[in-house]
């Protein structure tokens, strides 16, 4: 499988090498780790720091929500690898401004331990509070009743959105905290897959599919999703994955959402329209308003075939959060 890369071991500090400089208004890579990105632009005393992290491959997340009304820092791992709590650390002492900082990041192994090690370093060293929220989007990764144990797959961009506002506005640090896990607990993510990925130190597939399978629920990462089956037209694949996060959460007629169609790195503009088309007519005839719409690239896993579906209920503290402003390399919203 092909790729425009040199040396495979350095994929990861060439892509930052690049963002860095294609974007020094916005970004500034920190001196005391290569693996630490922080906001290039002055943040005032007293506002709560929102840091975020995990592994490369997923661009835009993580790096590209570096930004006002989003994170101030960044933490970047190896491909679809945590970031160890070096570059964790580093990124919390340079965005910390008196009032501590929130951490924001998906809920696996690797980061859950990297992450705890990282804000148990920067209290310990540094005085600097931190307080963490696991995202849990993922409908099919784990049953309602164990929603504990899901994965955080695009959902997380709606949490990193609503954390980020709260911050510039001058929330506190225990509402920063408050906001981000309600943004969490309001949102949830389905997703297909079509077609793998290779990552670029293996050039092989990360799983397999038929030519003409399709597989409800897989993970960013290739995990295994909760079934198999031929491929489906498109009305049909989103009917799926919003009657699967409706059951999960039920939303009332009348209700306002924020909808994220999200594409996992091959797919298509065309094909992300088609498939938000069909969630418009499904919410509508619910009587569920659609109040802010994201399609395209947002969470991606490098070349992987797919998309997903991420709805959050909205209330009026919510929907207030979703539409601030954010200017960020690869996110703008006015």
């Amino acid at each position: 499988m092909k790729k425009l890369i040199n040396n495979p071991t350095y994929v990861v500090e060439e892509m930052i090498e690049g963002y860095v400089k294609a974007h020094p208004h916005h970004v500034k890579l920190l001196a005391e780790n290569a693996r630490s990105i922080v906001t290039a632009k002055v943040t005032r005393d007293g506002k709560v720091g929102v840091l975020i992290g995990g592994g490369s491959g997923h661009e835009p997340a993580f790096m590209g929500y570096v930004g006002e009304g989003m994170a101030d820092g960044v933490a970047v791992g190896n491909i679809f690898a945590s970031p160890p709590p070096d570059p964790i650390l580093e990124a919390t002492k340079a965005i910390d401004k008196g009032e501590g900082v929130v951490y924001i990041y998906g809920n696996y192994a690797g980061d859950l331990m990297n992450f705890g090690m990282a804000a148990e370093l920067a209290d310990l060293e540094s005085g600097i509070k931190v307080g963490s929220v696991i995202v849990t989007d993922d409908v099919a990764s784990a049953p309602k009743e164990e929603k504990e144990k899901r994965r955080g797959i695009a959902g997380e961009f709606f949490v990193t959105k609503a954390a980020g506002a709260a911050a510039d506005k001058g929330f506190s640090f225990d509402d920063v905290v408050r906001i981000a896990q309600k943004a969490n607990d309001y949102t949830r993510t389905m997703g297909v897959g079509l077609s793998p990925c290779s990552l670029p130190q293996t050039g092989k597939p990360s799983f397999e599919l038929e030519e003409n399978e399709m597989e409800i629920g897989l993970g960013h990462h290739g995990e295994p999703g909760i079934e198999k089956g031929e491929l489906q037209p498109a009305d049909q694949v989103v009917d799926r994955l919003v009657n699967d996060i409706l059951e999960d959460m039920p939303i009332e007629s009348g209700a306002k959402v924020a909808v994220l169609v999200n594409g996992l790195g091959s797919t298509t503009r065309m094909e992300l329209y088609i498939m938000y088309r069909r969630v418009e007519q499904l919410l509508t005839e619910k009587g569920i308003e659609i109040h802010r719409s994201y399609v395209g690239d947002y969470s991606t896993s490098l070349e992987m075939g797919g998309a997903s579906v991420s709805i959050m209920n909205l209330d009026e503290e919510l929907a207030e959060l979703v539409d601030y402003p954010a200017d960020c390399p690869m996110y703008v919203q006015k």
